[in-house]
């Protein structure tokens, strides 16, 4: 795992909002999905990890954004926990996954991740963490592989195309997100070892070297 990425192992995250300002806007639902490498190099799931969040002081909350979820983010059978311990719920086990795989740093994976990652990080900041595990930057975006590998780029589509069994039903629950996002990044990924093409890279690489 550690080769194929260079030296990142990949992360698939989901969250779930009161709106799209990562700076203002609460986070509710966070998981994360961390993959592994079967003996033929092929990319699977491995484990999963999930937390519901208590909105940070002074957030905001539009309801057309809670409407959308569903989610009621005072509902006391969410059994949510303060921002800073939802983060550590799932950077512990990112990091203890890195350290496993002979990883230097975990890579967001996500739909959209770009929204993904801004959560994530605005709210590691707010909770003053130093070890975010994750790039500051970087990621993997499935809606953009999802555009090049099947045409679609909506998750639910994507995963259609993909033959990835999609209940829409289920569908924005942080966890539920996750898993599709990481069932369709490994297939992903997975078809384009099979077509040949990351041994052509590796051979590419070892011509140069």
């Amino acid at each position: 795992m550690a080769n194929r990425f260079r030296g990142f192992l990949p992360v698939v995250v989901d969250v779930e909002t009161a709106g799209f300002n990562s700076r203002t806007d609460a986070l509710l639902e966070i998981a994360a999905v961390t993959l592994t490498m079967d003996e033929n190099g092929f990319l699977m799931i491995d484990q999963s990890f999930e937390a519901q969040v208590e909105p940070f002081e002074g957030a905001n909350l539009e309801q057309s954004a809670l409407d959308f979820t569903g989610i009621d983010p005072y509902d006391p059978d969410r059994e949510a926990v303060p921002e800073r311990d939802a983060m550590e719920e799932i950077f512990k086990p990112v990091r203890k996954a890195i350290k496993a795989h002979g990883c230097k740093r975990a890579v967001l994976v996500g739909h959209n991740a770009s929204f993904d990652q801004g959560f994530v990080n605005a709210a590691a900041n707010r909770a003053d963490i130093k070890r975010n595990p994750f790039h500051p930057f970087s990621t993997f975006d499935t809606a953009t592989l999802g555009g090049l590998a099947f045409g679609q780029t909506v998750l639910a589509r994507a995963c259609q195309v993909a033959g990835i069994e999609f209940d829409g039903k289920q569908a924005h629950s942080a966890l539920y997100d996750t898993m599709k996002t990481a069932e369709l990044f490994c297939l992903i990924v997975n078809r384009w070892k099979e077509l040949g093409g990351w041994e052509m890279a590796e051979s590419f690489q070892d011509d140069e070297e």
